[in-house]
């Protein structure tokens, strides 16, 4: 039974990726447009502020995000140190190999 299994292997899933695109003067806009007719009492309720709410919350919820973030850690700062560590990784890998293995 295993041979005629392997004859018929099933495709995996394909990934589907729907881009989200953020334009932040669009955002801006409907905004404004939102508080102005809450103004005017023609919208009841407030649903740009439960986006507000959400927006960054991942970062709040998670200890490490939040540490970095309040270093003032970005991506760039970040590779450097990495690349330094794999610098200093190599440089010891040479001098253990050039002391010990030759």
């Amino acid at each position: 039974m295993g041979i005629f299994q392997f004859y018929n292997v099933r495709k995996p899933r394909q990934f589907e990726h729907k881009p989200i695109y953020y334009d932040p003067r669009k955002e801006a806009l409907n905004r404004r447009v939102h508080k102005a007719k809450m103004e005017l009492g023609v919208e009841e309720t407030d649903y740009e502020q439960y986006k507000e709410d959400i927006r960054g919350s991942f970062v709040e919820s998670t200890k490490h995000l939040r540490k970095s973030r309040d270093k003032g850690e970005d991506i760039s700062s970040r590779l450097y140190k990495n690349m330094r560590l794999i610098l200093v990784l190599v440089i010891l890998a040479v001098l253990f190999w050039y002391f010990y293995l030759k």
